[in-house]
């Protein structure tokens, strides 16, 4: 990703929501500790009961949102990469993000532009860059289509049609369950 600063700039924004390439596909992005951009995207989404992604640069960041380390640990293993671990998350002031499912998806990019951009903007709520029941977008002119002017920014990463969803996984005791099979395979 070039230009990581102005991107960091852009995603800090209060209230901006916009299109970015992450690690995996396209996403619909916004900074986790903003309350009127998290909001802004789960209606752009449509999500209702279905929480995003949040990707982190380390796992310091996840904790300092008020994720329990004890959940990190437990998946850390995994990472970084591709692979979106659903852990336990009962803290009532993360409530806006986990949308009472009392879990949320977190990940830690192994993409070095990710982690740098990350670095500058702390940990960002992602979505793929779809509308519900269509495919992820490939491409900007995709990611247009479906959202035009409802996001603040796009930036281009070029064709991502070569690359998968995450493989979204959850701990249960001793046993992981793949709850979405994607570019890793459990």
């Amino acid at each position: 990703m070039k230009n990581i600063g102005t991107v960091a700039a852009k995603i800090n924004l209060t209230g901006n929501v916009g299109i970015i390439p992450t690690d995996t596909v396209y996403g619909v992005v916004a900074r986790c500790e903003d309350h009127v951009a998290v909001s802004k995207l789960y209606e752009l989404k449509s999500r209702e009961s279905k929480p995003g992604t949040i990707i982190a640069a380390n796992l310091e960041q996840l904790e300092d949102l008020g994720l329990k380390r004890r959940y990190l640990t437990a998946v850390e293993q995994y990472w970084p990469g591709p692979i979106s671990a659903v852990i336990p998350c009962a803290n009532p002031e993360l409530a806006y993000l986990h949308q009472g499912k009392m879990s949320l998806a977190v990940r830690l990019p192994a993409d070095e532009s990710i982690q740098k951009l990350l670095l500058k903007t702390g940990p960002i709520l992602t979505s793929s860059a779809n509308l519900p029941g269509l495919p992820p977008a490939n491409s900007l002119a995709e990611a247009k289509k479906y959202f035009g002017e409802k996001v603040d920014f796009y930036i281009d990463g070029g064709d991502l049609s070569d690359r998968k969803s995450s493989t979204i996984i959850r701990v249960l005791d001793d046993a992981i369950e793949v709850i979405r099979q994607g570019t890793v395979i459990i």
